[in-house]
């Protein structure tokens, strides 16, 4: 996949839409110093798996290890993303960029595990360190897609009003999005954790992908009660 020039940090203008209840700025001070705490730790312990994924991509196939996208975060802004990269490398130079769907011919055989156990998301603890992300919140999607997404889901740039995060709510119950109901579907999961965030709630999240990364998610996975705004 082609990695783009570093991205100038600019805004994805978004139509107005009535704002849901967030964390007051006392909270939210307080996730983003426990954001930066978590990743911290977290990168310095996963930094051998991070090189060792990094030198197993360069040694079975052409391209950068890294690379980096364009998405977007809190309030529309637009920020740079890392990521390991799973696909062959330039593999959008024809077709632009569009979601992965199952049996997707440009992920790599090293990168079908990397997606498996989501190591190729690690480089994105950069991105919390940066302040573009969160440890948890609805998954960045790219400017592109957004603009087309936003005009197909009612609400969609709600999710806007927090930072994006590397895991999430929506991310620990469903699969990565396919079609315009799967977004609907994660933009419902996505307001709800919004409106309802809380320590209990992000403890939950956090426990809930480390049952999903073992495979088992069959021990927390339901339904929550309302899952709409």
């Amino acid at each position: 996949m082609r990695t783009p020039a570093p991205t100038r940090r600019r805004s994805v203008p978004a139509p107005l839409a009535p704002a849901l209840p967030t964390r007051s700025a006392v909270g939210e001070r307080a996730q983003a110093a426990a954001d930066l705490v978590l990743a911290g730790a977290m990168a310095v312990v996963l930094l051998p798996v991070v090189l060792a994924c990094v030198a197993l991509v360069r040694l079975t196939s052409r391209g950068p290890a890294i690379y980096s996208q364009t998405r977007v975060g809190k309030n529309g802004r637009v920020f740079t993303l890392y990521k390991i990269r799973s696909m062959y490398h330039d593999c959008e130079r024809l077709s632009g960029p569009k979601w992965s769907t199952p049996g997707d011919t440009r992920i790599t055989p090293l990168g079908r595990v990397y997606r498996k156990l989501h190591l190729d998301e690690l480089p994105q603890l950069w991105n919390v360190l940066r302040g573009d992300m969160s440890l948890i919140g609805p998954r960045p999607e790219r400017p592109e897609i957004v603009a087309k997404l936003r005009e197909a889901v009612p609400g969609y740039d709600r999710r806007h009003q927090v930072k994006p995060g590397i895991t999430g709510f929506a991310q620990v119950h469903l699969p990565p999005d396919t079609c315009l109901r799967s977004v609907k579907n994660k933009v419902a999961y996505d307001l709800f954790y919004i409106r309802h965030a809380s320590v209990p709630l992000a403890l939950f999240v956090l426990f809930a992908t480390g049952l999903k990364l073992l495979g088992l998610k069959k021990l927390y996975q339901r339904k929550p009660r309302v899952p709409t705004e």
